[in-house]
C-alpha cells in the first residue's frame, strides 16, 4: 500500500506530520465492545501490511496486559513502551522501529505486563510521529475507553476499523464512541460473527451511522489458537484481513 502524504486533522497531542517528506498510512482498530476481537483483527491485519511495506503493529490499549501475549511473544527480546518513557522530542523513528520486537515480518511496539501503566500522551505522540517517517504503515490497537472519551488517536488514524459483532451491546458501545468518530475520522465498521437476536448487517450499520467496509466471518481456529499462546497466521481470518486490506486500498485512493 503507498503511504499517503499530508496529515489529517489531529487531537492536540498528535504532533503535525505535514512536513515529513515520507509519511505512513495510519489504521485504527478498535472494538465496538467487550470481547470483539479487535486486537486479534490487528494484529493479522499488520502482519498481512507487512508482506507489502515495513509495518508496526502499536498496542494502545490502557486495560491490555500487552499485545505481545496474544501473540505469544513476551518473551522476546525488544523494547516496550516502558523502556521508551524518555523518548521525547527528535525521536529517531528508524532506532525505534529497528528494536521493536517481530511477529513474522511485522515490528510490534507493546505495553509490558510486568510493568502495567499506560505511556504519557506526550511520549506516544512523539514516538508515533518518528514512526510515521520509518515504516509504511501503522496499524493502531486504540483504546475503546480513550475513544468514547474523545483522548484517543482516532482523529489522526487515515482509516478507523470498528469491529463490531451483530448485537445490541455493540450497538450501545458504538453510539458511545460516535461523536468522537466524526466527518474528520474516516470510520468503517468489520462485522463480524453470527447474529443471536438476528440483528442484520445493514441494521447495525444504520443504527450506528457508519459504512460496512467488510465481514469478518467466524474461525473456530482462532479461540483454540489464543488459548496455546499465538494468533493463527492462516485461515479464514487472514484471507479476511486480505479482503479488508484490499477495501482499504479502494477507500483511501
Amino acid at each position: 500500500m503507498t503511504p499517503l502524504t499530508g496529515a489529517p486533522s489531529a487531537p492536540p497531542t498528535w504532533p503535525s506530520v505535514a512536513s515529513t517528506p515520507r509519511r505512513a498510512l495510519v489504521v485504527g482498530v478498535v472494538a465496538g465492545r467487550g470481547g470483539a476481537g479487535a486486537s486479534t483483527l490487528a494484529a493479522v491485519l499488520a502482519r498481512q501490511l507487512a508482506r507489502r511495506t515495513a509495518t508496526a503493529l502499536v498496542d494502545l490499549d490502557r486495560a491490555s496486559g500487552g499485545i505481545d501475549v496474544l501473540l505469544g511473544l513476551e518473551g522476546a527480546d525488544g523494547v516496550r513502551w516502558p523502556d521508551l518513557a524518555d523518548a521525547r522530542g527528535e525521536v529517531s523513528g528508524g532506532d525505534v522501529l529497528a528494536l521493536l520486537p517481530r511477529w513474522g515480518s511485522c515490528a510490534v511496539l507493546s505495553a509490558d505486563r510486568a510493568r502495567p501503566g499506560a505511556p504519557e500522551p506526550a511520549v506516544v505522540a512523539d514516538v508515533l510521529h518518528a514512526l510515521t517517517s520509518a515504516a509504511g504503515t501503522l496499524v493502531l490497537d486504540l483504546d475503546r475507553a480513550s475513544v468514547v472519551a474523545g483522548e484517543s488517536l482516532a482523529g489522526a488514524c487515515d482509516a478507523v476499523l470498528v469491529v463490531a459483532p451483530r448485537d445490541l451491546r455493540t450497538v450501545a458501545g458504538i453510539l458511545a464512541m460516535r461523536p468522537h468518530l466524526g466527518p474528520g475520522v474516516p470510520a468503517s465498521l468489520v462485522v463480524r460473527g453470527p447474529a443471536p437476536g438476528g440483528l442484520g448487517t445493514a441494521e447495525l450499520a444504520e443504527a450506528v451511522d457508519l459504512p460496512v467496509l467488510a465481514r469478518l466471518p467466524t474461525d473456530r481456529r482462532v479461540p483454540a489458537a489464543l488459548e496455546r499462546g499465538g494468533v493463527p497466521v492462516g485461515g479464514r481470518i487472514a484471507r479476511a484481513a486480505d479482503r479488508i486490506v484490499a477495501a482499504l486500498d479502494r477507500s483511501l485512493r
